[in-house]
């Protein structure tokens, strides 16, 4: 039986309905659609879906993993504001920019919103039905636009936030990169000394059964280890992550694991900025863009990828239903709670210090005073938005010199570490040599 997409006015309320009906004919859908107590003021068939003989799969798609890059749904959404801004029709835009695609996820969907544009629905409901290459933020932002006849600045925006985004995700993964390779590759060149070089020198020593230096023994011992353990080096890693990964499947362990980020020294104040740019740069799109302040709160709170936040904006969406202005729960509970894992990270990553650590920084507030004073300004003078945005980049740049710092720092730490194992191996192995040429001399 076909299915009819319709547009109506509700008799009663003189709201705008926009449903399906299924009929045999559109006479028949209209009468349906009238006993329902609704004007007909737009009916149309939906195109019937064609798919593939083989597989099921749908015409022009191709096999696809995963969802969709950010750097190419950000380059599609500045595309689309362009072709948008020159008065193209949305469907004709779509056509183009999924033509221009490479077979993948990003195409699939693209030419799944077509169908079902083509089939009476509107371009965020279209786009709804493809949560894998469009999230809640994303969709919300394009109904709004929708809503307020302004898509096309809609999307100039949704691109520009997009674009901000991937440039702070590309500095701080560019900044993570270098000591990254270093640490790999002085693992790499310090397990092959103890597998293939000590050992040598051990026979060496033993040959000539002189009594060897603490400093040799340890060496000869974390050889012995590395030689007879070398299994370990790469399997302790991914050990660790599934561990954390296990953890992290219960609520209560992933908040822990999310608290230890937030506080741990040195890269807690990275991932804490971080998340507070990103989270403030999306209510601020939000609510420019026309989104209700508790929904903007609710995609807030699933695009900041962290537990404590997450509990922080529901608390506060919450309160804003209960009758109370965003700025003084937002401070409220900002206060992490005592989490029984995290303190148990504290212990195990610092170990002896680790609890009291744990116990002198839990209760530091993860949103600083800055943050609730400028929400608290923004929303007397109506302003919200405006604010929001200026405490992202606020944080943007914070984040910046952080992560340029820590770059800085870490590169003399590096060096000075394996400065320092180098010439421990070379004088733990030279210290007999020494002591046998002086006796053999």
């Amino acid at each position: 039986m076909p299915t009819y997409q319709f547009e109506a006015i509700d008799a009663a309320t003189g709201k705008e309905i926009r449903d399906t009906v299924d009929a045999a004919t559109e006479l028949e859908a209209q009468a349906t659609i009238r006993s329902m107590g609704y004007m007909v003021t737009k009916i149309k068939a939906r195109k019937a879906k064609a798919t593939a003989a083989a597989g099921g799969r749908k015409p022009g798609r191709s096999f696809a993993i995963g969802g969709v890059k950010g750097k190419h749904l950000t380059l599609f959404t500045r595309q689309l504001s362009i072709l948008q801004d020159a008065g193209l029709p949305i469907l004709r835009s779509l056509k183009i920019l999924a033509n221009m695609q490479e077979g993948g996820r990003l195409k699939n969907s693209l030419l799944d919103v077509c169908d079902e544009i083509e089939g009476g629905s509107t371009l965020s409901e279209a786009m709804s039905k493809s949560p894998k290459a469009f999230d809640r933020l994303y969709c919300n932002m394009i109904r709004a636009g929708e809503a307020g006849g302004a898509l096309e600045v809609i999307l100039r925006r949704l691109a520009e936030f997009m674009e901000r985004s991937e440039a702070l995700k590309r500095k701080v993964k560019g900044a993570l990169v270098y000591p990254v390779v270093v640490v790999m590759v002085a693992v790499g060149i310090l397990a092959y000394i103890m597998i293939s070089i000590v050992p040598q020198f051990k026979k060496i020593f033993d040959d000539f059964g002189s009594e060897l230096p603490p400093m040799t023994q340890t060496l000869i011992t974390i050889s012995n280890l590395t030689v007879n353990y070398w299994y370990l080096i790469p399997l302790l890693p991914v050990a660790f992550s599934l561990t954390i990964r296990a953890i992290k499947l219960i609520p209560y362990g992933r908040f822990g694991w999310d608290l230890f980020l937030l506080k741990m020294p040195i890269f807690g104040q990275l991932v804490e900025k971080n998340i507070l740019s990103r989270s403030t740069r999306t209510l601020g799109t939000l609510l420019s863009s026309g989104v209700p302040i508790l929904e903007a709160l609710n995609i807030t709170k699933e695009t900041s990828g962290n537990m404590m936040f997450e509990r922080l904006f529901q608390k506060t969406s919450d309160a804003i239903r209960d009758g109370e202005a965003i700025a003084k729960p937002l401070k409220s509970y900002s206060i992490p709670p005592f989490n029984v894992v995290s303190m148990l990270f504290w212990t195990v990553f610092f170990p002896g210090v680790g609890a009291l650590l744990y116990l002198t920084k839990y209760k530091k507030s993860v949103v600083d005073d800055l943050v609730v004073n400028m929400v608290d300004v923004g929303e007397e003078s109506g302003e919200l938005d405006t604010m929001l945005y200026k405490v992202s980049d606020t944080y943007d740049e914070e984040v910046a010199v952080l992560t340029e710092s820590l770059t800085s720092l870490m590169e003399p730490l590096l060096i000075i570490f394996l400065g320092g194992a180098v010439g421990f191996i070379v004088i733990a192995l030279f210290m007999p040599l020494i002591k046998l040429i002086t006796d053999l001399s």
